[in-house]
């Protein structure tokens, strides 16, 4: 819910830089996501869906190597493309939230800067 119009100027400033910081911040946190989302992207991307029962035929027996808290592991692909997909669709659900949570928020933006009068320069 947006705040109600400002009674000053100095009021108006620190709600609209309120705003602007939160917008922001959440731009920032979805490219964050996004660039490490085209990361795991680029992993997957190599081994489609479609092709995961081939793959664990073909290459059961086959290592990767994998870091662990830090550690470098070796495992097997049967063992490390679930959990590709599962960090992958995990972070796209994230994206979704903050990409809805910033539309919204824009759009409280600019239903208080009409309440209030603010224009933005063009």
């Amino acid at each position: 819910m947006p705040p109600k119009a400002p009674t000053n100027a100095q009021e108006a400033s620190i709600i609209f830089q309120r705003y602007r910081t939160e917008l922001q911040n959440l731009a920032q946190k979805i490219g964050e996501l996004e660039s490490e989302m085209d990361e795991y992207s680029c992993v997957t991307s190599g081994v489609p869906s479609a092709l995961h029962q081939s793959l664990y035929f073909f290459a059961y027996d086959s290592l990767v190597l994998s870091t662990l808290r830090g550690t470098l592991v070796k495992r097997s692909v049967q063992d490390v493309v679930p959990t590709l997909e599962t960090t992958h669709s995990g972070i796209k659900e994230v994206l979704d939230s903050l990409v809805q949570s910033y539309q919204e928020k824009e759009k409280e933006f600019e239903s208080w800067r009409k309440e209030a009068g603010i224009q933005m320069p063009r």
